[in-house]
């Protein structure tokens, strides 16, 4: 079977709940998404409030405080939203990627080594049985170790322990000054069988919320080696846990059997969506979502990925807020009749942030400075 490039968008945004906002609580949307991208706090919040229908942003504070949702470093070694019960798996099948990033020549020079980690981590867990900060983990490093840690041996262990990320202050959740806190499921210590387990059980969950979708793309959401992700695929495949297809291109897609992939022609409404939001960073080919003419735009060089809006599905512009309203700057001839779409999304958007942070995202003001001339509109908040 041979699918379209627009029936892969359409699937994305099926899964991703971008077609129509559905009616679930915080906790079960981020399970049925599967990951957020949570390295800036506010992004999780707009991304739900894309997906669901009178989002509240107290339910999610609240399964952040209950650990129902948790905040941790998992795929591409950056924060990242997920529900409890996928924990465990994310971070057992991501331990080796976490393992070679984070306690190579960075961490050795503190002279400590990668066995000294490991031992390390059950007492850091164990320490952590309460939220800590960071001044207070380097107080119990300095203790344990006999003498304040050279720099990189805490940037290290904080990354590579399976710590959660505990709520600390407003508007958000999270603040810039983060407490740590361990799971109340902990991960299996490194291990290779355990890991390779644990990666089919993260690969199948990201083709539920991100299939159908090929080894590079396993690959990059995950970031673990392509080796790794086809060895997973395969498995599965031999297992009849996946199915393949054949990309726009000829080239293999897996997929979990039965899965909802709607026709082309679906339609999918604008959306002004968060700042890293999953979808624009979840394969290799990002044009699935983003046309290769606006990558550059909206994924800066140092890793700044802009809040963006959809329109039919794709990438088409930036917005910020600005003047009580929300400006969207369009790459391109938009229809009065999406304009208007926008204008209701703009005014429903400034509303929710009206209570916690109006002007969200503006210290990231001076990309638009560096932007090619566009059509730019300032849509009204009332």
């Amino acid at each position: 079977m041979r699918i379209t490039a627009r029936e892969l968008n359409r699937s994305t945004l099926a899964r991703q709940l971008l077609l129509q906002r559905e009616t679930l609580g915080a906790a079960d949307a981020v399970r049925h998404v599967v990951a957020l991208q949570a390295q800036q706090a506010a992004s999780p919040y707009l991304a739900l409030w894309n997906r669901l229908t009178g989002f509240d942003a107290a339910d999610l504070d609240t399964a952040f405080a209950g650990h129902e949702v948790v905040k941790s470093t998992l795929m591409r070694i950056t924060l990242h939203a997920v529900h409890i019960d996928d924990f465990r798996a994310f971070h057992e099948a991501v331990q080796p990627s976490l393992r070679a990033a984070r306690l190579g020549d960075r961490f050795t020079v503190s002279g400590l080594t990668a066995e000294d980690a490991d031992a390390l981590v059950p007492e850091l867990l164990a320490f952590a049985d309460r939220p800590r900060t960071a001044a207070e983990f380097a107080a119990w490093l300095t203790q344990r170790l006999g003498s304040p840690p050279k720099p990189g041996a805490w940037w290290g262990l904080r990354q590579y322990t399976p710590l959660l990320h505990a709520p600390t202050t407003p508007p958000w959740s999270f603040g810039t000054r983060p407490s740590y806190v361990a799971p109340p499921i902990r991960p299996a210590r490194a291990d290779p069988e355990v890991s390779a387990v644990s990666l089919r059980t993260l690969v199948l969950r990201y083709l539920e919320g991100f299939g159908p979708a090929s080894v590079a793309d396993v690959a990059q959401f995950a970031l673990v080696q392509r080796a790794r992700a086809r060895t997973a695929l395969q498995t599965l495949a031999g297992d009849g846990g996946v199915e393949r297809l054949a990309g726009p291109n000829g080239e293999e897609l897996f997929d979990t059997p039965g899965a909802s992939r709607p026709d082309e022609e679906t339609p999918a409404p604008p959306r002004l969506m968060a700042m890293w939001d999953s979808v624009l960073l979840a394969y290799s080919d990002r044009s699935r979502v983003i046309p290769p003419d606006y990558r550059a735009l909206v994924i800066r060089r140092n890793g700044d990925v802009l809040p963006t809006l959809l329109v039919d599905g794709y990438v088409a512009g930036i917005w910020r807020p600005s003047g009580g309203g929300v400006e969207v700057t369009a790459f391109h001839h938009l229809s009065d009749d999406v304009w208007e779409q926008l204008a209701a999304e703009a005014r429903s958007l400034t509303s929710f942030l009206a209570d916690r942070e109006p002007e969200v995202y503006r210290r990231y003001d001076h990309w638009w400075s560096k932007l090619p001339s566009a059509e730019a509109r300032l849509l009204p908040g009332e």
